[in-house]
């Protein structure tokens, strides 16, 4: 033991910086920063549900929390999205780096694999733009809004 506390600093090991790098968090990329799927829960999609029936907005959560969906997507059950005459709808966003989009005509049993493709390509992007040519046909023609980030 020694008593000088020159000694006791020079006996503590020190970290370098590629030890200091290493325990530093990674820096949100595309493939880490969040993204949120919303879909609305409530929706009907035109038509009536029969007691003790699963309304065709939960379905379509349903379908989808059964999905293969990236590791930084957040599925979400939201109330309402205020699109009732045009479908099921979701919305898509990802931070405030990222346009939100908003997407009608969803339905349970066939959109749910269109969107977990939506999802991954918006998800690998850093500002929320999917090229056109390269988006689902759905997301091409049911677009309900874009919403532009935050912050540029």
């Amino acid at each position: 033991m020694t008593d000088s506390p020159a000694a006791e600093i020079a006996a503590t090991p020190q970290t370098d910086d590629a030890q200091a790098a290493d325990a530093a968090p990674a820096p949100n990329t595309p493939e880490t920063a969040p993204v949120e799927l919303l879909v609305c829960v409530k929706c009907r999609r035109g038509s009536e549900t029969p007691e003790g029936g699963i309304r065709p907005g939960q379905a379509l959560h349903d379908a989808l929390a059964a999905a293969d969906l990236p590791p930084n997507v957040a599925l979400r059950a939201v109330e309402c999205l205020s699109n009732c005459d045009h479908g099921c709808s979701v919305a898509l966003r990802g931070g405030p780096k990222r346009w939100t989009y908003v997407y009608g005509n969803c339905h349970e049993a066939e959109t749910a694999e269109t969107l977990r493709e939506g999802v991954a390509l918006y998800a690998a992007t850093e500002n929320g733009l999917i090229p056109w040519r390269t988006r689902p046909e759905h997301l091409k023609r049911n677009c309900i809004a874009r919403i532009p980030p935050l912050e540029d």
